[in-house]
């Protein structure tokens, strides 16, 4: 078994992100590209997004702290803390309303 803290996980991509020049930083926490489900925090700094792009599978986003949009095509969902969001089987962004870190679950 292994255990890790996502609180944990969140703070120390935020810090990295707010270093960097994207506002961007992530840690695959479980899986990868040689396994079906892969997991990463995302830290995204206030106004930096993630360009639209396609999925590699069925995904979701566990938003673990601040506040992000998720947009396809002209669908719009606004995730905070707590909130689950289903990442649609479509180009896709998302874009960090203020500080945001969230968990990343891709099933291919």
């Amino acid at each position: 078994m292994d255990k890790k803290s996502l609180t944990a996980v969140a703070r120390q991509q935020l810090k990295i992100a707010a270093g960097t020049n994207s506002g961007r930083s992530s840690q695959t926490i479980y899986g990868g590209h040689s396994r079906s489900l892969r997991q990463t925090v995302i830290g995204l700094a206030a106004g930096k997004s993630l360009a639209e792009h396609d999925g590699p599978g069925e995904a979701t986003l566990l938003v673990l702290n601040g506040t992000l949009q998720l947009v396809s095509g002209t669908d719009t969902w606004k995730g905070s803390a707590g909130d689950l969001l289903v990442v649609p089987n479509a180009r896709h962004s998302v874009e960090a309303l203020e500080d945001v870190a969230f968990l990343l679950t891709v099933a291919m």
